[in-house]
Parts: structure tokens; sequence; C-alpha cells
């Protein structure tokens, strides 16, 4: 049996254990809750939250591990009204299997290949980011939004 490479079988476990602790923080919603802007019309609710971190993470993911980058319209994720709970969590569970497939691989990991985030806005688009630092990325920012939406979920 080969054994997965040390950083991949790292970030497999922390991405796991965070998309379940992001689903726990919706579960259960109601579409009021998961809309529901908790300071106002210049905060995000649960469902803009949510959709946007599993956005991110997929894509930076990708870029990390060589794989095809998805589409994104970033600025959608921002506008996501949840109309039926169910439907969200049944997209959430698909995008959670899209980011742990990602780390499914048994190839060493290359951090220092580079590429680009298109989905950047600006000439960031074009900034050239290692693996590594893009998987660091795709971990730092999943975890800050566990954190939003824990606390989120407290408010709402």
């Amino acid at each position: 049996m080969t054994v997965p490479d040390a950083t991949i079988a790292a970030a497999r476990t922390i991405v796991g254990d965070s998309l379940a602790e992001l689903r726990k923080a919706v579960e259960g919603c109601t579409v009021d809750q998961l809309n529901r802007r908790p300071a106002g019309d210049d905060t995000n609710g649960l469902g803009v939250l949510v959709t946007h971190t599993l956005h991110s993470t997929r894509a930076w993911l990708g870029l990390a591990v060589g794989a095809p980058l998805p589409e994104r319209d970033r600025p959608a994720e921002f506008a996501v009204v949840v109309d039926d709970p169910d439907a969200f969590l049944a997209t959430f569970d698909t995008f959670a299997t899209d980011c742990r497939a990602l780390l499914e691989t048994e190839a060493p990991f290359d951090a220092g290949r580079v590429g680009t985030a298109p989905w950047r806005p600006g000439d960031l688009a074009q900034e050239p980011v290692t693996a590594a630092w893009a998987l660091l990325h795709a971990i730092a920012h999943l975890r800050e939004h566990v954190g939003h939406a824990q606390l989120t979920r407290q408010v709402v």
C-alpha cells in the first residue's frame, strides 16, 4: 500500500473536519435563518457565507493539487438567497464531496508548482501562487469562515 503524501493527508483531515463543522452550522436552519443578515445589509447571512466558503475551498484546493479549475462567479456567491434548506444542504454535500475528492490522491504534493487563480480580482488573477500557498490559503480561509458560520448561527 502506498503511503499518502503527509501534507495531503494532513489537509484531508483538517478539511474534512472543517466541512463537517460548517455543515453543523447550517443543519436544521430555516430559510429565514439561512438568509438573515445578523447585523444589517452590510453583513452576510449563513447561506451566502457557506456558499462562498464552499466555492472558494473547491477552487483553491483544485489549484493546490493541479486539478482543472472550476468555473466560478465570485460576485454571485454573495447574492445567494436560499429558498429551500434541503436543496441547500444537498448542494453543500455535493461541494463537500468535491472538496474531499480533490484531496483523495496518492500523488506526491508538488508544493512548488505554480498556477494562477482567475477568480481573483484585477491583476491578482494573473499573479502566480504556489501550490503550497493555495493549499494553506484554502485551509485558513475555510477555517476562518467555519468560525464565522458558527458565530452567525448563534446570533440567528
